[in-house]
């Protein structure tokens, strides 16, 4: 894409005065309707070092009102960051609902500068192309536009601009190592470049080269092509608002192996351990469970352990058998509840992105992302094309969490409908546990049948051959924990074979 740059393209000073006005009127007026609209916008910026990318930037921000947007310099990643999934530090960065988000530099540093300087192999680099692919793709589909542009310039014209700066003890400083071998390697550079943009050159998030030899050339390219893209975005916002009932999607959960698995009415439901011998076998799984916490920390795998099931199957109790049998300092429980106002206002896994664990670490979520293909779908809380849409996209992140090295357990809890029914009489009648009894799950269990056909659909398109579902029988408790336990050993085992042979 970068031979086709025209690098001679200059602008007169009287074209560019009797333009720039207009252009800044119109991209100060998109301020009022992106909030209004709630309209999230990302703008980033990539190109060569000495494009020009901050002097676009501090340009460009001037016409917008500083409490709706935030300006995101991309450093290399900390140590802290090295130890998440490479999207994890990027996810953090999305605006809310009628935000700007200005990037001087982003995710695309991974599959160019980085790759480049950190000799990142083919296949590496491949895998982060289709992470950065999906992580765009599930961002547009849930509602953010999403503007890149790339500034170009010539060898010839970065070596001008870098004798310029170095020849002042004033801007010296702004000339880099890292800037000096660009310009040495820019044939290298060039083709890392040109490889990023035409991986990821996508109809939902289409790269504008521009070129950097001018200031105001680009400058007026950049308010041209961004006035365009957001004025088309607020009108098709305004569509969708209006048909969201209607909209529907093709369920697509992704190109993977999936595991086949049994509906709920066909699971036997019977079996149970007795007292004496659920205290022996939780005994010896907590002991194991301790001996392989340790080994995942030595080996600096993470390890995620999703719940999910009906009303008082026993979650919170099978947790807190996993749990005892964790050093305190490796492991923490996520409670998720119904979302924020912070987290509506962003796409439905920024919070579970947030709380990812750091390498060698475990993640405990008592119920998880999965709620929008269940609660979310049943009670309207999102659109039918939002649901169907989130199998693939719950695939993808759990994909991406599987290539970073973590252990992924998912459980769905059973139990049958006589079994609720009992216990949510016995929390009724009980003082000390009536507070865990609500109107809402009176409700729920009405839709009993709905659920079921929700979780059956569910498991169907999102147990991969990288992390399955877990049903696991729990009309009696004892055995319910006993088997978890020993599910989650096993887990860590098979992922440390490799490891440690």
């Amino acid at each position: 894409m970068l031979e086709k740059v025209d690098l001679k393209r200059k602008v007169s000073e009287e074209e560019y005065r009797a333009k720039i006005g207009a252009l800044k009127e119109k991209l100060t007026g998109l301020d009022a309707p992106v909030k209004e609209k709630k309209l999230p916008v990302i703008v980033l910026f990539e190109g060569w070092s000495g494009a020009g990318k901050g002097s676009v930037i501090q340009k460009l921000i001037l016409n917008f009102d500083p409490r709706w947007f935030s300006v995101v310099n991309m450093l290399p990643p900390t140590e802290e960051d090295k130890r998440e999934p490479m999207m994890w530090r990027h996810w953090k960065t999305i605006p809310a609902a009628g935000q700007w988000s200005i990037m001087d530099q982003s995710w695309y540093q991974e599959i160019s500068v980085m790759r480049v300087e950190n000799e990142v192999d083919e296949i590496t680099n491949l895998r982060h192309v289709n992470e950065i692919n999906s992580f765009e793709k599930g961002l547009v589909d849930n509602g953010y536009v999403i503007i890149k542009f790339f500034l170009h310039i010539s060898k010839k014209e970065m070596r001008k601009r870098q004798e310029k700066l170095s020849r002042k003890k004033s801007t010296q400083w702004r000339v880099t190592e890292k800037d000096r071998r660009m310009l040495h390697e820019y044939k290298t550079y060039y083709q890392a470049f040109d490889s990023m943009l035409e991986s990821t050159n996508r109809p939902y998030a289409q790269w504008h080269v521009i070129s950097g030899s001018d200031k105001e050339t680009a400058i007026l390219e950049i308010f041209q092509i961004m006035i365009d893209e957001v004025t088309k975005a607020l009108k098709l916002k305004e569509e969708r608002d209006r048909s969201a009932s209607s909209l529907s999607a093709v369920i697509d959960p992704g190109q993977y192996n999936f595991v086949s698995m049994p509906l709920l009415k066909d699971v036997d439901m019977n079996k149970s351990l007795e007292e004496d011998e659920y205290r022996i076998l939780l005994k010896r799984e907590q002991k194991r469970l301790k001996e392989n916490h340790n080994r995942l920390y030595l080996h600096r795998v993470p390890m995620i352990v999703a719940y999910e099931g009906w009303d008082a199957a026993g979650k919170g109790g099978n947790i807190k058998r996993v749990s005892a049998a964790l050093d305190p300092r490796g492991y923490e429980v996520m409670p998720i509840a119904s979302p924020t106002k912070e987290e509506k206002d962003r796409h439905f896994l920024w919070r579970f992105w947030t709380r990812l664990p750091k390498d060698g670490h475990i993640a405990i979520f008592d119920r998880t992302w999965y709620g929008r293909v269940m609660v979310e779908r049943l009670e309207g809380f999102c659109t039918t094309a939002d649901w169907q849409r989130a199998y693939g996209e719950m695939n993808d992140f759990e994909r991406q969490l599987y290539d970073w090295g973590a252990v992924i357990v998912k459980f769905w809890i059973n139990i049958t409908n006589d079994e609720q029914l009992k216990r949510f009489n016995a929390r009724q009648a009980d003082p000390a546990k009536q507070w865990k009894i609500t109107d809402e799950d009176w409700r729920n269990r009405e839709k009993w049948d709905q659920y079921e056909t929700a979780v059956n659909d569910m498991i169907r398109y999102t147990s991969t051959d990288f992390a399955p579902w877990h049903i696991i029988e729990g009309n009696n408790k004892y055995y319910a924990r006993v088997r978890a336990l020993q599910i989650i050993n096993d887990m860590i085992e098979k992922r440390l074979e490799g490891i440690e042979d």
